[in-house]
C-alpha cells in the first residue's frame, strides 16, 4: 500500500486530544492508577533524592521477572526513550516499520537520519512475516499493536528472524493479555520493549525497559545519558516486577477482557466497524470522517486515527473505560447516529 509520508503527523499522541471538561477515551492509560500501594512507594522514594539513582535492584528485578541475565536488560525513561536510543545506535541499510503502529519508532529513526520504509497492513491488520522485504536488516512492529489492538502470533514474529537482521517488538500493551502467551520477552534473539506507563499509570514518571542481546544492550547503555532513570522511577520498576504486581496486572487483564468485549459489542450495535480480535486496552473503530470532531463537541475525547500511517480520518481509537464513562460515549454516538450520517458504516 502506498502511503503519503507528508500526511501523517508522527509526533501527535493521545494526550493532545484531552482537555478540560472532556471525558477521556483518547489516552490508553488504565484508569484509577497508580494503585495506592505503588503511589506510596514512589512518594517514599523522595527521601532518597539526594543520592544519585542506582539501577541495580530494579534491573535485577526485571531480569528475574523475564528469566534473563541482568546484562540483557536496560532500564529507560519510558519506552519512548528506548526508540531514540535504538535509532542512535543501529545503522540499518534497510529499515522497515510495520504500520499502523505507534509512530514513535519511525519518528525516532527519521530524526536520527535513517530512511524508513513502511509495510502497511490492511484489512483486519494481521501481520505475516512475508510482508517484510527479505533484505530488511531492521524491522519494528508492535504486539499487541497500537492502535489496532491486534495481537500477532509469536511464531509469526519469530519468522522475521534472519542473520544480520534486528527485530524490535514493542510490547507496551502485552500485559493487557492474560498470561502473555505471545510475548517474546524471554527470547534473546529479538529486542523487546516494555512500558510500565499504561497498566500502572506512570506516564508522568516515565518507566520502561529494553530486553535484548547483551552486546546491543551495552551499546544502548553507552548511548544513554547518565542517570537517565530517576530514583522514583527505579522504585516503581522494581515494584511492578514483583509477584504481587504481576498477579494484580493479570487480574486486571482478565477484567479488561470482559469490559472490552462489552464495549466492542455496543459500538458494533451502534453501527461502527470495530477491528476484530482486539486484545489491548483500546479498540480501533471506523465510522465516517468527522466523527472524532462531532464527539468532541459532545464532550468526548477519542484518539484520531489519521496520524497513523495506513489510517484515515474515519478511524478513531477508543480506550476501554468503566461502564459509567462508556454510557456517556455510547449515548453521544447514538445521538450522532440519529442527527447525522457520520456514524453508521457496517462491515
Amino acid at each position: 500500500m502506498t502511503v503519503d509520508l507528508a500526511r501523517h503527523d508522527l509526533s501527535h499522541h493521545g494526550d493532545a486530544e484531552v482537555g478540560e471538561g472532556l471525558v477521556d477515551f483518547a489516552v490508553n492509560v488504565r484508569a484509577g492508577t497508580p494503585p495506592r500501594w505503588l503511589a506510596d512507594l514512589v512518594r517514599a522514594s523522595v527521601a532518597d533524592l539526594a543520592a544519585y539513582p542506582d539501577q541495580r535492584r530494579a534491573r535485577e528485578a526485571v531480569a528475574r521477572r523475564h528469566g534473563r541475565p541482568a546484562g540483557e536488560v536496560l532500564l529507560t525513561s519510558g519506552a519512548a526513550e528506548a526508540f531514540v536510543l535504538l535509532a542512535r545506535v543501529l545503522r540499518p541499510s534497510r529499515a522497515v516499520v510495520v504500520h499502523p503502529q505507534f509512530t514513535e519508532p519511525e519518528a525516532a529513526l527519521r530524526a536520527a537520519g535513517h530512511e524508513v520504509e513502511r509495510v502497511v497492513l490492511e484489512g483486519d491488520f494481521r501481520f505475516t512475516a512475508d510482508a517484510v522485504p527479505e533484505d530488511a536488516d531492521l524491522v519494528m512492529l508492535g504486539n499487541p499493536t497500537n492502535p489496532t489492538s491486534v495481537l500477532h502470533p509469536a511464531d509469526e514474529v519469530r519468522a522475521l528472524l534472519r542473520e544480520g537482521r534486528t527485530v524490535v517488538v514493542d510490547e507496551a500493551f502485552m500485559d493487557c493479555v492474560p498470561g502473555e502467551p505471545e510475548s517474546l520477552a524471554h527470547d534473546a534473539r529479538l529486542v523487546v520493549l516494555r512500558s510500565l506507563t499504561k497498566t500502572w499509570g506512570l506516564a508522568g514518571l516515565r518507566a520502561g525497559y529494553v530486553l535484548g542481546p547483551a552486546p546491543l544492550i551495552a551499546e544502548l547503555e553507552r548511548a544513554q545519558p547518565l542517570w537517565a532513570v530517576s530514583t522514583p522511577a527505579l522504585v516503581a520498576i522494581e515494584a511492578c516486577s514483583s509477584d504481587r504486581a504481576l498477579a494484580e496486572a493479570d487480574a486486571w487483564a482478565r477484567e479488561l477482557e470482559a469490559e472490552r468485549a462489552r464495549l466492542e459489542g455496543e459500538l458494533r450495535g451502534l453501527g461502527l466497524h470495530v477491528v476484530p480480535g482486539a486484545r489491548a486496552s483500546f479498540l480501533l473503530a471506523r465510522a465516517r470522517a468527522g466523527v472524532r470532531d462531532a464527539l468532541r463537541e459532545r464532550g468526548i475525547a477519542v484518539r484520531r486515527g489519521d496520524t497513523f500511517p495506513g489510517l484515515g480520518p474515519e478511524w478513531i481509537r477508543v480506550a476501554v473505560r468503566d461502564r459509567a464513562s462508556t454510557a456517556l460515549l455510547t449515548a453521544a454516538i447514538r445521538e450522532l447516529s440519529v442527527s447525522s450520517d457520520i456514524v453508521t458504516i457496517r462491515g
